[in-house]
């Protein structure tokens, strides 16, 4: 079943409701938002915290499909009306809901967004924005019709030092960029024997709900839920649909890039079920105006991340015969000077931008970017300075309990008309797109992967299979 049939076939679309748009992209003059949220475990309780933070949003529906998880989000919203099911949720309340949230699992983001946007509300989604590159294109294609407010639960988007790294790059402190490297060593993939057999159903867990469109399969203990289905390919996008987002944000944000011509992936050979535990992905991406006439991008995930390699190099580093790595990890396997403690050691994440005119890091995350040019860091305070006061950056904070919520509050703001989302769902849908096409190009591993965006194919027609999946009725 597609997505479209989904919606026709959900409770929502069966009872052929109909509902006068309430937000268009403008948003409108209302005092209060009403928010529903999908998901409030984990990363949604985080996410229920940030937006109800803002003095103007109301909480009237939470919905979770583990009790445990639910009765906690119902002790700080007592008022709020509680489901397991989200279809029912905006069936019984799409008239009394102005913006839905949606911090489920990744396989759930595009059926509850969905959903939501064809009855015309606005949408905040975490990352990454779909399971699925055709869900992507979807949810960018249902935006724009209907000019709802979007944002993408990216939140380093909206803090100092991401924003100055993009206005650095786009003034071109390092010239045309060429190349970027960007790395995590967290480990979001499963390397271990595909599960045998079942386990009880937790009594708080509704697993049918859990599982919603993915395909059908029995409750093994610790492998889905609460926890590890970042790792499985049914259900996440592994370490580059997690951490990757974040750190490929800035880059593609400041380069303006589209989708990439080219993906390769090295990684062990694909098991169908869960992504490799090391991966290093690298595209190809048409040439913008901040770039040279293509862009190679590599990224590295996995214990050990990232692969050493020249343009990696800080002052005070030397590469060394058969060095994997230059991470903390590999303090061992590097030649280092004296000098100021981190300056030369690579962040435990990042990214390293790679021009004309130097290299630029940038760590994961609230610290500065440095700028690096023929083996030495260069004071670029002057440069900070000129860019901070032209775009009225401000001072840099190192609070994150202050700065986590500004993304979450820049949607509630959009949404009444008093702000814009800088991460809505067409940009969001093409960075993505873009970390979707290298997860498929990890179960090809060794193979390069040719990308059209016009129709939105793999040249490689065995590929093609990945990029959208069946729906279940649930």
């Amino acid at each position: 079943m597609n997505k479209r049939e989904f919606i026709k076939k959900s409770s929502v679309g069966a009872l052929g409701i109909m509902l006068a748009p309430s937000f268009l992209e403008k948003g409108f003059a209302k005092e209060k938002l009403r928010t529903a949220h999908i998901g409030v475990g984990n990363m949604g309780m985080e996410d229920l915290k940030a937006i109800s933070s803002h003095a103007a949003v109301e909480v009237v529906a939470l919905c979770d499909v583990d009790a445990i998880n639910l009765s906690a989000a119902h002790k700080m919203h007592p008022d709020a009306r509680v489901f397991f099911n989200y279809r029912v949720m905006l069936e019984e309340m799409g008239d009394e809901i102005d913006a839905v949230i949606v911090s489920t699992p990744d396989h759930t983001h595009a059926p509850a967004s969905l959903l939501a946007m064809e009855m015309d509300k606005a949408v905040y989604c975490q990352k990454p924005l779909t399971h699925y590159v055709s869900e992507s294109r979807e949810m960018k294609k249902v935006a724009e019709e209907k000019g709802l407010i979007t944002q993408m639960g990216i939140q380093v988007h909206s803090f100092y030092d991401y924003k100055l790294a993009t206005l650095l790059i786009q003034s071109g402190i390092i010239g045309k960029v060429h190349t970027v490297h960007a790395w995590s060593p967290k480990n979001w993939g499963y390397d271990g024997p595909l599960p045998q057999g079942q386990d009880p159903i937790p009594d708080q867990l509704d697993w049918n709900l859990w599982l919603g469109t993915s395909t059908k399969r029995p409750y093994k203990k610790d492998l889905y839920h609460p926890g590890n289905w970042r790792k499985l390919m049914d259900y996440g996008c592994g370490t580059l649909g997690d951490m990757g987002v974040h750190i490929f944000d800035t880059p593609y944000n400041a380069l303006q890039l589209d989708v990439p011509r080219t993906i390769k992936t090295e990684c062990r050979p694909s098991n169908g079920f869960g992504f490799p535990e090391n991966n290093t992905v690298t595209y190809e991406f048409p040439g913008t105006r901040y770039t040279g006439k293509s862009l190679k991008w590599i990224w590295y995930d996995g214990p050990g991340a990232p692969t050493m390699h020249e343009d990696l190099l800080l002052p005070g580093m030397e590469m060394k015969k058969n060095t994997a790595s230059v991470t903390k990890s590999a303090k061992d396997k590097i030649s280092l000077d004296a000098g100021v403690a981190g300056e030369n050691e690579l962040p435990e994440q990042g990214a390293m931008f790679v021009g004309e005119k130097g290299r630029l890091l940038l760590p994961h995350f609230m610290q500065l970017p440095k700028k690096i040019r023929k083996g030495k860091y260069v004071d670029i305070s002057r440069e900070i300075t000129k860019v901070s006061k032209e775009h009225n950056l401000g001072e840099p904070i190192r609070n994150y309990n202050t700065e986590g919520p500004k993304h979450y509050h820049q949607f509630v703001d959009a949404c009444l008309g008093k702000d814009n989302t800088t991460a809505p769902f067409d940009y969001a849908a093409r960075l993505t797109e873009t970390i979707l096409l290298g997860t498929i190009a990890g179960r090809f591993p060794g193979e390069t992967l040719h990308w059209n965006a016009e129709t939105a194919q793999f040249q490689e027609e065995k590929a093609n299979k990945y990029l959208s999946g069946d729906y279940r009725n649930f």
